[in-house]
């Protein structure tokens, strides 16, 4: 009979710790944010630390590639385990026409018109960076974006349009076109396949070439690793230009080149 109750007292334990796992891990796991934008519900995937609301926090912006989705966003970077204490937010897109691909308008992007009153994604991001100051403790000096293809175009548009706002962006497979006149010196990290099919690499050099002179950058740079060469700037101001011999893919590997690189640079 003591053996019996025994055994129950141990299930009923571990059932109780099991049960406090799980709630740990739905606080520190990321939930869905919600923001009505000229009628539309825009969501959003957001990974809050437990002391943002006690200590200044960073925030990390990461948006999409066209056709992509905020949770897949929210996989692939995993920035939550390589700076717990940043709020990282993963933006969902709406059914956009691709400047490159889907001219139809089919599957999830960014509207990449530079006048804020045109473009509903620029008040959507206006709209989630103010409920976050609102909410939170957030470090006003701490504040980065990174987009992959179409999501880091719209991470150029907002260095041209909301530069203010950031310490340093990360675009990778993409291109500023128009926008390259627009940019002011602001730390950098542009990444590139040398292969790339889609944005292909004779726009991406033209735009990161812009970005090195725009911040006053060193001709030569120095090998941090085998993809990744910095570039030392005015004012701090720094580049890294990070090569990898694939595709439009993004490599995994680059998620904590982005990382290092955002936790060295605050807003001036």
């Amino acid at each position: 009979m003591q053996a019996k109750h025994y055994f129950k007292a141990q299930l009923l334990a571990l059932f109780m710790f099991t049960s406090l796992l799980s709630a740990v891990a739905q606080e520190n796991g990321p939930k869905t944010m919600e923001w009505t934008i000229n009628g539309e519900t825009r969501k959003a995937l957001v990974y809050i630390p437990s002391s943002a609301k006690s200590k200044p926090t960073p925030i990390i912006f990461a948006f999409h590639g066209h056709g992509g989705t905020m949770l897949n966003m929210y996989r692939t970077r995993g920035f939550e385990k390589l700076w717990p204490e940043a709020i990282f937010i993963c933006p969902q897109g709406l059914n956009t026409p691709g400047l490159l691909t889907d001219p139809e308008g089919k599957r999830s992007g960014w509207v990449m018109n530079i006048e804020t009153d045109k473009n509903r994604d620029l008040q959507f991001f206006d709209s989630m960076l103010k409920t976050l100051k609102t909410d939170y403790n957030v470090d006003n000096n701490h504040i980065y974006a990174t987009g992959h293809s179409n999501g880091g175009g719209f991470t150029y548009l907002l260095w041209a349009t909301r530069a203010n706002e950031f310490a340093a962006f990360a675009p990778t497979a993409t291109a500023a076109g128009k926008l390259r006149g627009s940019l002011t010196p602001k730390p950098a990290l542009h990444l590139m396949g040398e292969a790339d099919p889609l944005v292909k690499p004779f726009m991406q050099k033209a735009t990161y070439n812009i970005v090195l002179n725009v911040n006053g950058c060193t001709k030569e740079g120095v090998k941090l690793d085998s993809n990744a060469t910095l570039y030392t700037g005015k004012n701090g101001n720094d580049v890294i230009i990070f090569l990898h011999s694939g595709g439009h893919e993004y490599p995994k590997n680059a998620n904590q080149t982005i990382i290092d690189f955002f936790k060295k640079y605050s807003k001036k």
